[in-house]
């Protein structure tokens, strides 16, 4: 329950509410939506992208000369887990070898393995953690395709476009949006039972930057709904998917012909490095929340961690969009147990306000999710003062979800929400009768490893899929576009992987491009004790980490080791 102290604030919401309600109820905009300029203006004076430090430099590699996100600039910059010359990987026999290695197991590799077995081709999954455990498990919203009658791919397409400031690529977002409605079909077909209306048509609802009511949904569980569907489908198939847990993918091999040829991993059980040996590679790693970019919370899961970036990257494929970071418009600030915690889009599709200190409405419930975090950002900086401070040192905004109810009839919430509901209960918050204290938490990775229409690298062999990929929604993604995005583009690249490993003949294993990488981190003088991929975060009090880094001595492989489960973020304080 919430503490005596804000009861004030509380009070004011309330007292705000009947005029809001009135407003709401006449199917006027309840506040009005930003223009042009004025979204520039809030973007560039409040958005963490444009903070002082979010972005540097890169000195090596495909990208060298552009601005990234500083924390991947870090993680590119740092040296491999892997030694060339004591893998002596040209020598050794691989410990597996498959037709097709898929590294990552969330939405996306699932549909990859899926559609490959279905094209005639057998493949490896392998995972860090459990098969699943994944940001696709984690979606709560919903999905967007355009199954409506009132609604076509068009204007998806054009949605998806402006959201992204016409900066996406337009070819992936019309593959996007034109496969959209055969998703829905398809997972349906393999048990996915949609939300939908007493006459059994699709239940759509708007979302932030939606022009039509899009937004298809399996109450707030559609991550858990698709990825148990497509990893049920995964199991049902041992002899042609093999899925291999905890042993996360640290580099890419590669032939002497320059083509992806498999990956290094490590396995986290026995702390062996193994070698499997593949005709096509498809990354689908996801995302890299837990970087904590600008020290924000984040909704990710725990090995969100940006791997495929890096081991795409030192194999010489190019990104796109890496200087840009979305930060979802309404995580959790109280109760500080599930501080970041993500409130799904879909409570402001279905009504839910936003509000400052005061009850007031301050921006448009239904901007984009890059203005919408801005516009809150801004209400809570010292500028206006507008926030809603707690004990515990953090500060937000109101998100009066009550309201929902007295626009749609009583136990419209529970029956959409039940999840939502069931975590704040577990605080004594019944978000029927009380809003959340919301603010902005790190969500979603806009940019990637670039790819075409094939879901294809500039490196032979190399595909890339879902979260980790590039050029899809540009600098900002719309709510439940990136379901749809693993769906679609897990599929595809499970086709066209499968399709160039029936006639690729590979040649001579090679770690060079490893040893090239070590080469150009010296040769523009950049001195780093990190280790990436960074596998894992690391929560150990910063006391405990000296202290461990301390006993470490000079032992310079333990060192590294240690450090790879360091975040950026915490280097610097982790060395002094």
């Amino acid at each position: 329950m919430y503490p005596e102290y804000l009861a004030g604030s509380l009070k004011e919401v309330d007292r705000t509410r009947t005029k809001r309600l009135e407003l709401a109820k006449s199917g006027n905009p309840v506040y009005p939506p930003m223009n042009a300029e004025e979204r520039k203006d809030v973007l560039s004076k409040y958005h963490p992208d444009f903070s002082k430090g979010a972005r540097s430099k890169i000195r090596v590699g495909p990208n060298k000369g552009e601005e990234l996100t500083t924390e991947i600039t870090e993680l590119l910059e740092a040296h491999s887990m892997v030694e060339p010359r004591l893998m002596d990987i040209h020598l050794r026999e691989p410990d597996y070898e498959t037709d097709l290695l898929i590294i990552g197991g969330g939405g996306a590799g699932c549909w990859a393995a899926i559609t490959a077995m279905q094209n005639g081709v057998n493949s490896m999954l392998v995972t860090k953690l459990r098969l699943g455990d994944s940001n696709s498990m984690m979606s709560e919203g919903g999905m967007q395709a355009a199954v409506a009658p009132q609604d076509s791919p068009t204007r998806h397409y054009l949605d998806a476009m402006g959201g992204g400031h016409f900066e996406n690529n337009p070819e992936l977002v019309r593959i996007l949006t034109e496969d959209g409605p055969e998703v829905v079909k398809e997972l349906e077909r393999l048990g996915v039972i949609w939300d939908k209306q007493a006459d059994g048509t699709m239940q759509v609802l708007h979302g932030g930057g939606t022009s039509r009511k899009r937004m298809v949904s399996c109450r707030d569980y559609i991550g858990a709904i698709i990825t148990r569907t497509l990893m049920d489908e995964v199991h049902n198939h041992p002899d042609k998917i093999q899925v291999r847990e905890f042993e996360p993918a640290v580099e890419l091999v590669l032939d002497d012909k320059g083509r992806c040829s498999g990956a290094i991993l490590y396995s986290l059980d026995t702390e062996q490095f193994l070698t499997v040996k593949a005709k096509a590679t498809i990354i689908t790693t996801g995302g890299f929340g837990r970087l904590h970019i600008r020290g924000f919370a984040t909704t990710n899961h725990y090995g969100a961690t940006g791997d495929g970036l890096v081991m795409a990257y030192r194999a010489g494929a190019k990104l796109a969009f890496m200087d840009s970071v979305q930060y979802h418009p309404t995580g959790a600030v109280f109760p500080e147990q599930i501080a970041g915690f993500l409130i799904t889009e879909k409570i402001r599709g279905a009504g839910g306000q936003p509000l400052n200190k005061n009850g007031e409405l301050f921006v448009f419930p239904r901007e984009p999710r890059d203005i919408e975090s801005a516009a809150i950002i801004r209400e809570c900086s010292a500028d206006r003062n507008m926030g809603v401070e707690t004990y515990a040192g953090r500060t937000g905004v109101w998100l009066d979800s009550p309201i929902i109810d007295m626009i749609h009839g009583e136990g419209f919430t529970k029956h959409q929400f039940p999840g939502m509901c069931r975590q704040f209960n577990r605080f004594g918050i019944d978000i029927t009768k009380q809003p959340m204290l919301i603010y902005p938490s790190l969500h979603y990775q806009n940019g990637g490893v670039e790819i075409n229409g094939r879901c294809e690298t500039n490196i032979p062999g190399l595909y890339v899929a879902g979260e980790a990929s590039g050029g899809v929604h540009g600098r900002n993604r719309l709510m439940g576009n990136s379901v749809l995005d693993y769906n679609v583009f897990g599929r595809r690249a499970g086709q066209h992987a499968s399709e160039y490993a029936k006639s690729v003949k590979l040649g001579k294993l090679s770690l060079d491009h490893v040893t090239s990488h070590v080469k150009e981190l010296k040769a523009n003088k950049i001195e780093t004790d990190l280790v990436s991929p960074m596998i894992l975060p690391s929560y150990t009090p910063e006391d405990v980490k000296i202290q461990q880094l301390a006993r470490l001595g000079s032992a310079p492989a333990r060192h590294s080791m240690l450090r790879s489960r360091i975040s950026p973020g915490d280097k610097r304080s982790a060395a002094e």
